[in-house]
């Protein structure tokens, strides 16, 4: 006979809504330490698109620990199922962002003009030598990394993606349960 396990780490393991949640936390974590480590050790300074798209890390990692947490405690399917659509939902927007910060990449259609547009505002005269000297424009439609033909606004698409899946799976599998 075999011993049925009734422990809050044993009913964790097996529950979806807590496997797709830590999943999507260690991915979210995994992505922002990535991204910090091209900004302050490579010093691949990011644009103003590739700002954006961390927003939906920041947005998912608390809120993958929340899901995660209240899987663990037993909180209502509603509210699990509720959670995982919304880090879905997060995850599937910050695709279409990074899609489209690839796009204006490859020059397949104009980007902000703040980012990707001819630099039009230079300040005073006066102060034009000083500001050239400390500042240093990152333009989004120049890719400063890539790496099998991709760069970091396409693996943010493939990586949005896969928290989506996780996410919107987690979320089905709950509800059903």
């Amino acid at each position: 006979m075999t011993a049925v396990s009734s422990s809050p780490a044993a009913s964790s393991a097996a529950n979806p809504a807590f496997q797709a949640a830590v999943a999507v936390a260690v991915i979210a974590v995994a992505t922002i330490a990535g991204a910090w480590f091209f900004e302050l050790v490579l010093d691949i300074r990011p644009c103003p698109l590739c700002l954006e798209q961390r927003y939906a890390y920041y947005l998912s990692i608390p809120l993958a620990v929340l899901v995660a947490i209240g899987a663990g405690r037993g909180a209502p399917r509603g509210v699990l199922v509720a959670g995982l659509a919304l880090l879905a939902l997060a995850a599937l927007a910050n695709a279409v962002l990074g899609g489209y910060h690839a796009g204006v990449e490859w020059k397949f259609w104009q980007g902000p003009t703040g980012c990707s547009g001819p630099v039009v505002d230079l300040g005073k005269a006066g102060s034009l030598f000083e500001r050239l000297d400390t500042v240093k424009v990152i333009r989004c439609d120049e890719v400063q990394w890539r790496f099998l033909g991709l760069s970091l606004a396409g693996y943010n698409v493939l990586i949005s993606l896969l928290m989506a899946a996780i996410a919107a799976c987690g979320a089905v599998r709950t509800a059903r349960r």
